[in-house]
């Protein structure tokens, strides 16, 4: 058997490494892709343009603007002197916010009053203005604590402070929650279009029917097929895994053999889908399109961009048939949680179910192709 199945395999490896289009696809894409998303698939708020219009010009709003203007995620702080320049500047997208400080702001501060700060967002950037917005509630709420010391003497026991944590991820580093999302994507981009392409290839090319008179059988082609897309999806994983932990500096805190236990039936799954995509398309042309109508919704399944639980209820469900979205709570549970193998194991057996029934289906329209 592995005297069959061997040179079908170093067939299959030499016909990705001598198509210059395919050596291009295995180098090129996971670079790009790695820097793309890593840097400009960013979820955070940055160099952000503010106006203000500070009718107070007391101790708090002064306070509350410093730190505006010391925050990272803003570029520019422009003064302004009348509201309807705010309005102007958010209407010409020349700013993302505008605040508004009344002329009894710091004296209300300072009276142990409610002191109420206008802010206007751009409605049409909705997701960046909800999470400046919630920049703008911390800085303001740091400097009331701030006021509220010096105001008092400087009396540590006035002082209230609130204990924030945030577990896991203490600084909300970005690169420690998107970079490990990136894991599974990166790594089924590479692997789906390999094993996608390798049936239709021998079609487009007229070598599927030397494939069949050959005296492998079945599960012998299929093995010398997946293969080669198996090590590739490995390689590509080795490579982000390595980047994540020596470039990004995100940190592994569970086993590196738990995840790369886990990358491997996430790989048989997907080479079980690009099989499955291959064996029912007929040229190459229509095993891309196949991969591209699976990717999409893999990857806004994934949990990638916003967490799966805001979607409908049978859409949640639907999500349990993408590897992906497995793929991308087992990586956040290696490199942050430091997850046990046997809380692992709950998310790895899903995988095992779709790579079976991937491969079976795969086997199944291969036999019916055959006949």
């Amino acid at each position: 058997m592995s005297g069959r199945i061997g040179p079908l395999i170093i067939k299959e490896a030499l016909a990705v490494l001598r198509d210059r289009r395919a050596r291009l696809m295995l180098i090129a894409p996971p670079i790009i892709q790695l820097l793309l998303f890593s840097f400009a698939s960013t979820l955070d708020v940055n160099h952000a343009r503010i106006v203000v219009l500070n009718q107070d010009q007391g101790a708090a709003s002064t306070e509350i603007i410093r730190q505006i203007q010391g925050s990272k995620n803003v570029a520019d702080v422009t003064q302004v002197q009348a509201e309807y320049q705010i309005e102007q500047a958010i209407r010409a997208q020349d700013a993302l916010a505008g605040i508004k400080f009344s002329e009894d702001f710091s004296s209300r501060v300072a009276a142990g009053e409610t002191a109420e700060i206008r802010v206007v967002l751009d409605g049409r950037k909705s997701n960046a203005a909800q999470i400046f917005n919630g920049y703008l509630v911390r800085i303001a709420q740091n400097a009331a604590i701030t006021l509220t010391v010096e105001n008092r003497g400087g009396s540590e026991t006035a002082r209230e402070d609130v204990a924030i944590i945030h577990a896991y991820n203490p600084n909300l580093e970005e690169f420690w929650h998107v970079l490990p999302s990136l894991l599974g994507i990166l790594a089924c981009m590479t692997t789906l279009s390999i094993s996608a392409q390798s049936v239709a290839r021998e079609r487009e090319l007229g070598t599927f029917e030397q494939l069949l008179v050959t005296p492998l059988k079945l599960h012998e082609i299929l093995i010398g097929k997946a293969v080669p897309a198996i090590f590739v999806g490995l390689a590509n994983a080795t490579l982000f895994v390595v980047a994540t932990i020596w470039l990004f500096d995100v940190p592994l805190q569970g086993s590196i053999f738990t995840l790369y236990f886990a990358l491997t039936f996430f790989v048989l799954a997907v080479v079980g889908v690009g099989l499955l995509i291959s064996s029912l398309s007929t040229t190459q042309q229509q095993a891309f399109l196949g991969t591209f109508i699976f990717l999409t919704p893999a990857v806004l399944l994934s949990g990638y961009a916003s967490p799966i639980d805001n979607t409908p209820f049978w859409m949640e469900r639907l999500s349990m048939a993408n590897p992906v979205r497995h793929m991308t709570t087992i990586a956040h549970g290696v490199f942050l949680k430091d997850t046990s193998f046997q809380q692992i194991l709950a998310s790895v057996f899903p995988l095992m179910v779709i790579a079976a029934i991937s491969l079976t289906s795969a086997a199944w329209l291969f036999r019916r192709r055959m006949e």
